[in-house]
């Protein structure tokens, strides 16, 4: 399509999308193959001067417009830029250019005349979430209306458009709704030049009121001034017609008897939203997008909680999925049998997404991660979390001070005191006769006397006492695991215990029922004492 007119440098105009009484829209392509949507208003500007009443509001208008942007929103339209054209001096915004069709076309033949309450549902939190995200800014849009919401074809996403009233001054918007305004849509205070946050919510409540009726609350039957006036007479004065019955009236004939029964079954959520957005008085609407969004999700998550609902609507899910992608096929002129297209769904931007070689790297990585580590534990020295994990009751440090008071173990801390001692005494005698034999000096060996412990007599085992001459027997664990015991007998096990992996070599300072005494010595300095049974055990020395 060849130019009509330049709008500004680095833009060619690719001919007109719509064009009305609030302006016209316009298909631009900037360098390359960047395609954008721009909205030229009808009055020129000739001189860019802040002096200049009708530039300096349409430069007040289009800094507010840019807030909407500041933190980027799936459900509204991206700004890109604004100015005045080359020539003819007209104010322009810039927009991305979204592909796919709007409401009013979804809602045209060969699609089906009314939507799902799935895909109501869907567009009422999408929408809404529009509307709260300008109306947080302090944008007021001004012209919500069916052709002005588009569905994204290529996110899935309901995305909101056209903010050509929101830069427009007082007088232009006034002129402009009088004379042109989509008066099906335009809330009652709107006839007054009046432009407030309940104005989109009104505007939002008769879009929901269409996708669930199937028309409009009071349709425009032409375009003459008498036809106006009534509607905007109905929108002031005339009570809403009951949107069900004409939702019965509009069921398609290519439904299905139980389809048609379920989805005559609106949630009431629903119906109370659309009944408040659609008061006469603003004051008794929702104050503004914010408030409304609040009531859409309150109202969302409710029905999520009604398992019966949930279940029926996720079953539909992708037969809904599919009827939407025939439409977009059938809308762009291709047969259905031509091409597959693959499913449009919806990308939640908080969340990130994984394509399946990248998935399956990670989980053997994962596997991998989890093999070695216990290959680890298993063929590495004991740490001192895991010494103390088998040691849990008994394990002390080898400078604690603490005595216990049990009579028996007592007596053991002494045999083991004077076993030492003997052991001892044997190492130094056959080092100083090895020093003889070589004839090196030898330093005396000076024996400190054992201290008295005190003067109660102590059950010191002497059946099986080492002499000084002959080695204590040696053994190591030939079981997995092996417990120690109070006593020498069964009943006195403790939870206390060696692993085999300890690789631990136990001297034998007592022997007696089937059992041997031992002390055992940790890598971090830790003992535990007592009797462990023989047969857990295979000599070594």
């Amino acid at each position: 399509m060849g130019k009509v007119f330049t709008i500004t440098e680095g833009l060619e105009n690719m001919g007109a999308i719509r064009t009305g009484g609030q302006g016209s829209v316009y298909k631009g392509r900037r360098l390359g193959e960047i395609i954008s949507a721009v909205k030229l208003l009808p009055t020129p500007i000739h001189t860019e001067d802040k002096k200049d009443k009708n530039y300096r509001d349409f430069s007040n208008e289009v800094e507010k417009l840019k807030k909407v942007n500041e933190v980027p929103n799936p459900n509204v339209v991206k700004i890109l830029s604004s100015g005045l054209t080359e020539s003819g001096s007209f104010p322009f915004i810039e927009m991305e250019f979204i592909e796919g069709p709007d409401l009013e076309e979804l809602l045209k033949a060969p699609n089906d005349p009314i939507f799902s309450i799935h895909e109501l549902v869907k567009l009422a939190n999408q929408l809404s979430n529009a509307l709260a995200h300008c109306h947080k800014v302090g944008v007021k849009h001004g012209d919500i209306k069916s052709n002005n919401v588009k569905f994204n074809a290529f996110t899935g996403n309901y995305v909101l458009l056209d903010f050509g009233l929101a830069i427009m001054s007082d007088e232009e918007r006034r002129t402009s709704l009088r004379r042109a305004g989509a008066i099906e849509f335009m809330a009652p205070e709107q006839s007054e030049g009046q432009m407030l946050f309940e104005s989109d919510v009104y505007s939002f409540g008769v879009i929901l009121y269409e996708l669930l009726a199937g028309r409009v609350p009071f349709p425009l039957n032409d375009k003459g001034e008498t036809a106006r006036n009534k509607v905007m007479l109905s929108h002031m004065e005339a009570p809403v017609p009951d949107p069900l019955e004409l939702r019965r009236r509009h069921i398609p004939k290519t439904w299905s008897p139980e389809k048609a029964e379920s989805e005559m079954r609106v949630p009431v959520w629903v119906l109370a939203i659309i009944k408040r957005c659609l008061e006469k008085e603003s004051e008794s609407r929702f104050k503004n997008g914010v408030e409304l969004h609040e009531a859409v999700v309150k109202g969302f998550t409710a029905d999520l909680g009604n398992s019966e609902v949930a279940v029926k609507r996720s079953s539909q899910l992708e037969k809904e999925n599919n009827e939407l992608r025939d439409r977009l096929l059938i809308l762009e002129g291709r047969e259905i049998s031509q091409e597959p297209v693959a499913p449009v769904a919806y990308t939640d931007p908080d969340k990130i997404s994984l394509s399946k070689p990248l998935f399956y790297g990670l989980l053997l990585l994962l596997f991998g991660l989890i093999a070695y580590t216990a290959y680890s534990f298993y063929n590495s020295e004991p740490t001192e979390d895991r010494v103390k994990s088998i040691y849990p009751v008994d394990s002390v440090s080898v400078d604690s001070t603490e005595l216990n008071s049990d009579p028996e173990i007592k007596a053991n801390d002494d045999l083991d005191k004077r076993i030492r001692s003997s052991i001892d005494s044997v190492e130094r005698a056959e080092a100083k006769k090895q020093d003889t034999t070589t004839n090196e000096p030898v330093e005396p060996v000076v024996t400190e006397p054992e201290p008295e412990q005190n003067n109660e007599p102590v059950p010191v085992p002497t059946e099986n006492e080492p002499e000084p001459s002959q080695r204590p027997p040696k053994y190591t664990l030939s079981v997995t695991k092996a417990y120690f015991h109070d006593s020498p007998n069964e009943s006195s096990r403790r939870e206390a215990f060696l692993v085999k992996w300890n690789n631990a070599e136990l001297t034998a300072l007592d022997d007696k029922n089937g059992f041997i005494y031992v002390v055992f010595f940790n890598i971090q300095g830790q003992v535990t004492k007592g009797w462990l049974r023989k047969r857990d055990l295979r000599r070594i020395s």
